[in-house]
């Protein structure tokens, strides 16, 4: 009978296991290799390993652009985790009726393409557009603002598209909370502020971490955001590994800034998985 089960259970194991060696493991080794090849003059890339492709990065150019990268995801993550953690907090508290109403109406956006909806916005940020019509009509401004293609438009853009993920997070980890804990510190003579900082957001700081990190890391990498909202004045990691690969087709050098923006998210999940341990042993203590 163990037997049978150990067999079952490889049966199982073994179809997860290849699927992950072949659309995981391997691409990611391939893109590691590539990093230290060559570009042909021409056309693909000669197997000569080089370190030319990291030094590289070093140039001003691209270390600015990790700058700005870095900057933009800061940015949209603090503002996230600022709308994001009052909103998914007080919706826990929220009766059930209206949890799923709340929930719902945050998983309609998810039911329309987000090209589409960033499309919305340049309707919006325009010159005379919603938004300078609006202000116009009541005497906010006097001549359009011309939002489109800047970077707090980018930012918007940012904070819109990951702002719900942020919210599930906060959500999860506050409607798990034991609200009777918080009652306990008020009954002991806690202010509410106090109840809240010692007792509620040590409990929902794992959900708000886990929304830093689903928001911060995509952040990185939404370049078709900095794009379609920012044009050519906002310039993202990914949009130059993007210029790599299509337009100068210098592979080895894309796969060598992939390698390093994996490198940082890998380090900012480590970063997640620390905290996360330091605030579960002060739970226990």
């Amino acid at each position: 009978m163990k037997k049978t089960k150990r067999s079952r259970i490889w049966l199982t194991l073994v179809p997860l296991y290849v699927f992950t060696l072949i659309f995981v493991a391997g691409p990611l080794l391939y893109m590691i290799i590539l990093s230290f090849e060559t570009r042909a003059e021409t056309w693909g890339v000669l197997h000569e390993l080089t370190f030319k492709n990291y030094r590289e990065i070093f140039q001003p150019a691209y270390l600015k652009t990790f700058g700005e990268s870095l900057k933009l995801a800061f940015t949209s993550t603090l503002l996230v985790a600022a709308l994001g953690y009052p909103f998914g907090y007080f919706m826990a508290k929220l009766s059930q009726k209206w949890k799923k109403r709340m929930l719902l109406l945050l998983m309609v956006p998810f039911w329309t393409s987000s090209l589409i909806r960033l499309y919305g916005w340049i309707i919006i940020f325009r010159a005379n557009g919603v938004l300078d019509q609006l202000l116009l009509g009541v005497g906010v401004t006097d001549e359009p603002l011309k939002l489109l293609y800047t970077y707090p438009a980018v930012v918007v853009g940012m904070v819109y598209s990951l702002l719900q993920f942020m919210i599930f997070a906060v959500y999860s980890s506050a409607e798990k909370m034991d609200w009777t804990l918080v009652e306990a510190a008020r009954d002991l003579g806690a202010s509410p502020l106090k109840a809240f900082l010692t007792v509620t957001w040590k409990l929902t700081l794992p959900g708000l971490l886990s929304g830093v990190i689903l928001t911060f890391i995509p952040s990185m990498g939404l370049f078709y955001i900095a794009d379609i909202l920012g044009g050519n004045k906002v310039v993202l990691v990914g949009s130059v590994i993007q210029e790599q690969l299509l337009k100068t087709r210098n592979w080895p050098f894309a796969a060598a800034l992939s390698v390093v923006l994996m490198l940082l998210t890998t380090l900012m999940i480590s970063l997640y998985k620390r905290i996360t341990h330091t605030t579960e042993l002060e739970g226990l203590l």
